[in-house]
């Protein structure tokens, strides 16, 4: 491996990494806002209607491309290093919303505190509840993405990339939500139908990236000289 491709492969394993975390804490920032997306028409699932979901589950699958794609490419790792960062960035941010929440706004500020704190003031607990679901849900992607990795000997993505998404998915939806219903940011009488909106969604988009993971693992493993099964290592490239 040339110095050339160590540098690219770096450069790239911090982009998906900026790309990931971006996703990660705008989907935090944004959730408060729900919308209803009715491709199939108006069904309903306990009460709610299919595909009612938050704005913040629209950045959300790709964070779960991503860390397949560093799974498949740079190993499980790398994957798990940037889902702590992940992490980390999301109680970074939510700390410098409190600060600026407690900053008063002066009268001339196209801002005041109460529209601020309208749009804001649930981020806490939303964020406490969604990091709890994201922590279990992305650690067992990336678990579960590597046993049928290790099982399939390298073959068959397409299993591995869809099947870690299934349970992870289910996962985290059934968490944050069971979580926003114990905090009463959300009543009970939503949960089942936002369970089940949410992870449908979820779902239709993860058949959605499978397209796309194939496609930038050729790519990588075309530009790497990368063999079936094969990965980069960071550590010891030379």
């Amino acid at each position: 491996m040339t110095l050339k491709d160590r540098k690219l492969a770096q450069r790239i394993y911090l982009y998906l990494g900026a790309l990931f975390i971006t996703s990660l804490v705008v989907s935090n920032l944004i959730f408060q806002k729900f919308f209803y997306w009715n491709p199939l028409g108006d069904f309903t699932v306990f009460g709610v209607s299919l595909f009612e979901v938050s704005v913040g589950i629209l950045p959300y699958p790709i964070t779960f491309l991503i860390t397949d794609l560093i799974s498949e490419i740079y190993g499980r790792k790398m994957a798990n290093q940037i889902v702590t960062a992940g992490i980390f960035a999301s109680f970074f941010s939510m700390g410098i919303i409190l600060l600026a929440e407690v900053a008063p706004a002066i009268p001339s500020s196209p801002i005041n505190d109460e529209t601020f704190t309208q749009v804001f003031a649930l981020s806490p607990i939303a964020v406490l509840a969604s990091m709890i679901a994201y922590l279990l849900a992305q650690y067992v992607d990336v678990a579960i993405y590597h046993f049928w990795k290790k099982l399939t000997k390298g073959k068959y993505l397409w299993l591995r990339n869809n099947f870690s998404t299934f349970l992870s998915q289910f996962l985290d939806t059934f968490t944050v939500v069971g979580l926003l219903c114990v905090f009463k940011v959300l009543p009970w009488e939503l949960f089942f139908g936002l369970v089940v909106s949410g992870f449908i969604f979820k779902i239709f988009i993860a058949f959605l990236d499978t397209p796309f993971l194939y496609f930038f693992v050729y790519i990588m493993r075309k530009r790497f000289n990368l063999k079936l099964n094969e990965e980069l290592d960071l550590d010891i490239l030379d």
